[in-house]
């Protein structure tokens, strides 16, 4: 029956809770807006009612309680889940085509319109 499959476990203690120190929870929440929800992936866990995504802010909020930074933090999930947790993926050579792709296509853009331009100025301009 589908009541005898809902978990039993209880929801993560700061999953929907904010912390009671407005600075740490402004920080909470900032961190939580640039992590990508692992199960809905398209979200960040700060707009995901995954549960998932609810144990990743409990775990957020708790080690911000605990004095960590948020970059400690995100470098841990990064460690955990792999660069793909973040929205911000890091620099790196395997990433390089991501950070490479919006100048090179821009570049091109630029280039291609020059060229059109250029046309365009010869085919007006009266010999």
């Amino acid at each position: 029956m589908p009541v005898e499959a809902q978990t039993a476990v209880p929801p993560a203690p700061y999953a929907d809770r904010q912390l009671d120190d407005p600075r740490l929870e402004a920080q909470a929440k900032s961190l939580m807006e640039t992590i990508r929800c692992l199960v809905c992936q398209s979200q960040s866990i700060a707009d995901s009612n995954a549960s998932m995504a609810g144990d990743m802010r409990s775990q957020i909020r708790q080690r911000i309680l605990a004095g960590e930074k948020p970059e400690q933090i995100r470098k841990w999930l990064v460690e955990r889940y792999g660069a793909w947790v973040t929205y911000a993926p890091p620099v790196e050579p395997l990433t390089w085509p991501l950070w490479a792709a919006p100048v090179l296509l821009l570049a091109v853009g630029l280039w291609l319109l020059r060229g059109r331009l250029k046309r365009h100025k010869r085919r007006n301009t009266p010999s």
